[in-house]
Order: C-alpha cells, then structure tokens, then sequence
C-alpha cells in the first residue's frame, strides 16, 4: 500500500510538473511575441526621432545663414521643456557632470 501511494505521488508529481512546462513553454512564446512586438516598436520610434532630427536639423541656420551642421551640434532638451542647439564638445561634458550628480544622489 505504501508502495502504491508513493508511486502515485510520483506520478501526480510528474503530471504536475508536465503541465506546468507546458504553461512555461506557451507563457514563452508569448513573451517572445511581446518581445518581438516591443523590438519593431522601438526600431520605428528610433526611424521617427531620426528623421525629426534630420528635419530639424535641416531647417536651422546659424547667424550667416548657413545649414547648422548635425555632426557638430545636438539638439538638447532641458528639465523645464526648454529646447536648445548646443555643440557636441559641451553636451559631452555636461552629460559627465550629470552622471556625476546622479552616482553621488545615489550614495
């Protein structure tokens, strides 16, 4: 009797783990689709801010009236909604003295 009643439990045990792989197996595939979903979404987020970068940077002239050449400005967006065109050489050292700022908040 003891006998049977192990076999049982293993047998329950094995069914038990056989459905929840089945239920690990379909929870990922659909986790690939979110994820294949969330990818294609980024990618045409990125497409779209691209082109609003080239558009933008299309239109800007400087004080001679010449283009605005992108490799050597960003386009900067403040906290308070404020955007500004800033040379690259200054928006590199202003990132660092960012992320000076939030490692020491983190301490």
């Amino acid at each position: 009797v003891a006998a049977q009643k192990c076999r049982k439990r293993k047998l329950n045990a094995i069914l038990n783990l056989e459905e929840d792989v089945c239920n690990l197996q379909t929870q990922k595939e659909s986790l690939k689709k979110e994820h294949s979903q969330c990818s294609k979404s980024i990618n045409q987020i990125k497409q779209k801010l691209n082109n609003l970068y080239h558009d933008i940077f299309s239109r800007l002239r400087d004080d001679q009236g010449r283009p605005v050449n992108p490799r050597q400005y960003v386009i900067h967006c403040s906290s308070n909604g404020g955007v500004f065109i800033i040379p690259k050489h200054l928006a590199k050292s202003e990132q660092k003295q960012d992320n000076r700022k939030e490692q020491k908040q983190k301490y």
